[in-house]
Parts: structure tokens; C-alpha cells; sequence
């Protein structure tokens, strides 16, 4: 004979009224189911429901919504993989490049220019 238990909130709650059960005879419906879900509830820090019931239901909708997403995750990829690249976009990247570059030669110009100029005044001073 099975028993249906509620108000269980946790995995170690589960196994102590099982092992009461089991003093009397019985055991809990759904045991190991239960006890699994409680566990991948502990293991990700969702609350329990306190019943099989609702546990399970949680389960079923946190995995759908999962499989939702993974779905959409994947729809998500497919697109980008097969969009076409717009040539203004390679051009924008080109053109940020080519800044970039152009911005790290006229700091390194700028620094080269400023070293040159202070040696010059300071030989400069020196000589006067």
C-alpha cells in the first residue's frame, strides 16, 4: 500500500517520511520520481511546491520552457547563418578598421613629434 504525502519541501523531508512510511508498512507514491525532481530542484534553487503534484507539474513546465528556448536558440542561428552579408556592414567594419589604425600611427606620430620637439627645446636652452 502506497501512501500520497504533502507539505514536503526538500529531499531529506522526503526521505525521513518515507523511511516513516516504510516503519508501517507502506511507502510514498511516487517515491523516486519525487525525490529526483527534488533533487534537480535543490541542485538549481527552485522551491519545491510541496506536493508530488505540483512538483512534477512545476518539472514539466520548467522543461518545456527549456526546450522553448533551446528551439528558439537554434531558429535564432539558422537565420544568421543563412542572412546574407550586407556589403554596407563589411564596409562599416573596413572603414572602422582602417580608423583604428589610423588613429594608433598618428599617436604614435604625435608621441614621436612630442619627444623630438622637447630634446630640441631642451638642447636648445642648453645652447643659449
Amino acid at each position: 500500500m502506497a501512501i500520497r504525502v504533502d507539505g514536503i519541501e526538500s529531499e531529506d523531508e522526503l526521505r525521513k517520511a518515507q523511511a516513516a512510511a516504510q516503519a508501517q508498512g507502506t511507502s510514498i507514491t511516487n517515491y523516486n520520481e519525487w525525490a529526483q525532481i527534488l533533487q534537480e530542484f535543490q541542485d538549481n534553487g527552485i522551491e519545491s511546491t510541496g506536493s508530488y503534484a505540483g512538483d512534477k507539474a512545476l518539472m514539466q513546465e520548467i522543461q518545456a520552457t527549456m526546450e522553448q528556448y533551446a528551439e528558439q536558440i537554434q531558429e535564432q542561428e539558422k537565420i544568421q547563418q543563412n542572412a546574407p552579408k550586407n556589403k554596407e556592414t563589411e564596409k562599416v567594419q573596413e572603414a572602422t578598421a582602417t580608423d583604428k589604425d589610423q588613429t594608433i600611427k598618428a599617436n604614435v606620430a604625435n608621441a614621436t613629434s612630442s619627444a623630438i620637439m622637447a630634446d630640441y627645446m631642451k638642447y636648445y636652452h642648453m645652447l643659449m
